[in-house]
């Protein structure tokens, strides 16, 4: 079955599929694009990054805020770090989290967009 002939058209402007493939993100970038992706799309960890944007802040603040055990605290905190989204740095007995660059980058481009 051939294809619509505007999409062959573009197709072959591009290169065919190889020239289209060489566009494409690679692998590495497409794991990194998806665990960042995973990581905000849960709404506690999505509400987590927001509280950091606004500044840093301890395990305790960010506890209170989403109201959830040490435990699952710690599992979604986890999770936003192996996005590469936060940071922590110990300050003597205190972990204090705040957004990497990444993270900075994700949240003031609204994400996600609410309006």
């Amino acid at each position: 079955m051939p294809i619509p002939q505007e999409i062959a058209d573009s197709l072959t402007a591009v290169g065919g599929v190889p020239g289209l493939d060489a566009r494409l993100p690679d692998g590495e970038s497409l794991v990194a694009a998806s665990l960042v992706h995973h990581a905000l799309s849960e709404p506690l960890r999505l509400k987590i990054a927001h509280a950091l944007a606004v500044q840093p802040l301890c395990v305790c603040v960010i506890k209170e805020i989403v109201g959830i055990a040490d435990s699952k605290l710690s599992y979604h905190l986890n999770q936003l770090k192996k996005a590469g989204l936060i940071e922590g740095d110990q300050q003597g007995s205190w972990i204090i989290y705040h957004l990497t660059p990444l993270g900075e980058r994700c949240m003031a481009m609204g994400y996600p967009p609410f309006e």
